[in-house]
């Protein structure tokens, strides 16, 4: 017997208070294992790293056997099944989300058979470099120069894996027992070379290497 997707409304999923993007801003797609759900969200780990959308009466989802629960949850008088009925972790998707300064909406999730990288571009490591604007424990803005007279700036996401490669790292990092903060080797004005991986659009540093330290101010 073919088995098909077929697609649903979340009618279940109705959070009070939550704006959801306009249609016209562009979409995003991120690809992985889902890690976690809630009644309005769900995470999932793309490239190692964790995303999180928020999930609402709008997000549709196509995944095999969505049309029986979809029936099933109508004949009892709901407006839809809900997402942990359809989705569960450890699943394989595809999102397709919106981005509305760093909140993650989810327009679509789609099942898929693995969890790798929507495109070899986004398995592809890529590197920057530039100028230090701020850093923090979980992330780190710099900008640069693109040529022709361009700038940029970028913002990387940082966690335990991300490796700091620089002059005394070494020896900071064997005082504190093998653990140091970024904010301890990082400081804002350092010229830095970051290795990343794009994530669905959110970039996540694997290696961050000071190439020469700000000049202190006198």
């Amino acid at each position: 017997m073919r088995r098909t997707f077929v697609a649903l409304a979340l009618g279940a999923l109705v959070v009070a208070g939550w704006s959801t993007p306009a249609f016209a801003q562009p979409t995003k797609t991120a690809r992985g294992a889902v890690t976690a759900m809630a009644a309005d969200s769900v995470s999932v780990k793309v490239q190692g790293v964790d995303m999180k959308f928020g999930v609402d009466s709008k997000t549709t989802v196509e995944a095999r056997g969505a049309g029986t629960k979809s029936r099933a949850a109508q004949a009892a008088g709901a407006a839809g099944p809900k997402l942990s009925e359809v989705v569960k972790v450890g699943d394989n998707v595809e999102v397709t989300y919106h981005d509305t300064n760093g909140v993650l909406h989810a327009a679509k999730i789609r099942a898929v058979a693995t969890p790798g990288p929507a495109t070899a571009a986004e398995a592809a490591p890529k590197s920057s470099n530039g100028t230090v604007k701020s850093v923090s424990a979980t992330s780190l803005s710099i900008s640069g120069s693109s040529g022709g007279g361009a700038t940029f700036d970028q913002t990387f996401t940082i966690d335990a894996k991300t490796k700091v490669v620089g002059r005394g790292a070494g020896t900071k990092a064997a005082a504190a027992g093998g653990k140091v903060a970024i904010t301890d080797l990082v400081a804002t004005g350092d010229k830095v070379s970051v290795s990343f991986h794009d994530a669905g659009g959110t970039l996540h540093a694997s290696e961050v290497r000071v190439t020469a330290k700000a000049t202190p101010s006198k």
